[in-house]
């Protein structure tokens, strides 16, 4: 790592070869950011993409019980790890490192730390994208993650209810102070289809499409609300991973798609600019 002596670098640094870095945030707990998340790296795994994911969620890792393994990572070089590889996403998480039900209890510079670390002092190789899974609201994580490395973008996870809603426009804001684009943003448990075809709207379908075009901002798709998400979580199989005749694995390749295909336009946008100057 650099020193803080003169002459050492200023401000955020590229990670090197690292193409994009994406933050997935939401305003709130429990709209199903991180399932978005591991489900959209591993979406854009599948889709030929090279990706990783940093759980930064610090007090509540679940990306290791998501993706299936809570092996620990390998240190090499002293002060070096290797991610851990699941279902075609390099990852890590604190709850690889101190698995269990032991809480994390520690203040602003330790957080901070966490992230360089898991930023800098992991072995990620060549990545097309590097998913990072931010914590619920607007604290310390965020602004750790920004001053480190430069994003290419945010995508905005929230359900469409009104209360989630107002806590997602807070992110929005959070990351325009920060000056990080928005990607778009997601709406996480849609509706819900029975099996004889009846939809019931659980949290006010439509809602986060709308705060996207009141924000002039894309609607990167929805995802409904489905038990098979939730079990696919909690067994380590992504939605994702589900064949093309899958509904739930359709939608996340949608978001992926679009995803990508923002982060690519934002980047040639930033080089053009870059060209100019």
């Amino acid at each position: 790592m650099a020193s803080h002596g003169q002459g050492a670098p200023q401000g955020p640094q590229p990670l090197p070869g690292i193409e994009h870095v994406i933050a997935v945030g939401s305003g709130k707990g429990g709209v199903g950011k991180t399932t978005v998340s591991v489900n959209l790296a591993v979406s854009l795994a599948k889709l030929g993409y090279r990706v990783g994911l940093i759980d930064a969620d610090i007090y509540g890792p679940n990306v290791p019980t998501m993706l299936g393994s809570t092996r620990q990572p390998n240190i090499v070089n002293e002060n070096q790890m290797e991610p851990v590889l699941a279902h075609g996403v390099k990852f890590i998480s604190i709850g690889l490192i101190s698995p269990g039900d032991k809480p994390m209890v520690m203040r602003g510079p330790m957080l901070h730390q966490i992230i360089r670390q898991f930023l800098q002092q992991v072995q990620w190789g060549e990545l097309d994208f590097l998913v990072v899974d931010l914590p619920p609201g607007t604290g310390d994580v965020v602004i750790s993650l920004v001053q480190t490395v430069p994003l290419t973008g945010a995508v905005v996870v929230s359900t469409g209810s009104s209360v989630a809603l107002q806590d997602a426009r807070k992110a929005l804001e959070m990351f325009h102070q920060v000056n990080v684009e928005v990607l778009g943003l997601v709406e996480n448990m849609s509706q819900m289809t029975l099996p004889d075809g009846t939809v019931i709207d659980v949290f006010g379908a439509g809602g986060t499409a709308m705060t996207a075009k009141q924000f002039n901002l894309p609607f990167l798709g929805s995802v409904d609300l489905d038990p098979r998400v939730r079990e696919g979580g909690d067994r380590g199989m992504p939605a994702a991973l589900g064949s093309d005749e899958s509904p739930r694995a359709q939608e996340f390749k949608a978001i992926a798609t679009k995803v990508a295909e923002r982060a690519k336009e934002i980047a040639s946008k930033d080089e053009q600019v870059l060209e100019i100057s």
